[in-house]
């Protein structure tokens, strides 16, 4: 049994690391912040990410999975995700010719990086499908070994995520003092322009399913 369970948390761990590695709207917005509010940027915003996780293999495990898997769920998830992101995208975009480094730091303190991680999370259609197919997937395997699986399997997972978006933040807090407010502009620039690919990417694919389904 101690070989299943290892097996589990390893496959559980490269599964999740290989998705937390892709370009996101969760990693967007930590390396964002994390030029602002530093390493525990990372650490705050996956505490958040994996207290929503939690909640939900409890609600798959209680047999949510069938509604996460409807058309209606994903388009009203895609649209209402897409149309949060979009507004995200704009509000950094209208703010990047005015960013500076210095003002950055007073700043840094203001919203709740837990909630910012539970509400990037939410917003993604994409994370709930992930866990309404493959994630429900792993859970079933990880159940034939009781409670000590379903345990396995998430420590696993979100010690992936932890890790790297841990890095991440860390690697930019540390870098942050060879930045120029040139280099920051064009740092959270660059974010801006990543959530709004993506919220257009939600709502495209919110608005396709939509006209499938009519």
């Amino acid at each position: 049994m101690t070989v299943a369970l290892s097996a589990i948390f390893f496959t559980s761990f490269l599964l999740a690391l290989s998705g937390a590695v892709m370009p996101g709207p969760l990693l967007t917005v930590t390396i964002s912040e994390s030029t602002r509010r530093g390493f525990l940027v990372g650490p705050a915003m996956i505490f958040g990410h994996g207290l929503l996780e939690l909640a939900l293999v409890d609600a798959l495990l209680a047999g949510l999975a069938p509604v996460l898997q409807r058309d209606d769920v994903f388009v009203a998830n895609s649209l209402l995700g897409g149309s949060v992101l979009l507004w995200m995208a704009v509000g950094m975009l209208r703010g990047v010719p005015g960013l500076t480094l210095q003002a950055a730091a007073d700043a840094g303190r203001r919203g709740n990086l837990v909630l910012t991680g539970i509400a990037l999370s939410a917003a993604n259609p994409y994370w709930l499908l992930w866990w309404a197919t493959i994630g429900l997937g792993y859970i079933a395997h990880a159940m034939k070994f009781g409670a000590i699986g379903v345990v396995t399997f998430f420590c696993g997972h979100i010690l992936a995520d932890l890790l790297w978006y841990s890095l991440v933040s860390g690697g930019i807090a540390k870098g942050k003092r060879f930045f120029g407010d040139v280099f920051y502009r064009r740092l959270i620039g660059g974010c801006a322009v990543f959530l709004l690919c993506f919220s257009c990417w939600f709502l495209y694919g919110g608005m396709m399913r939509l006209l499938h389904l009519a």
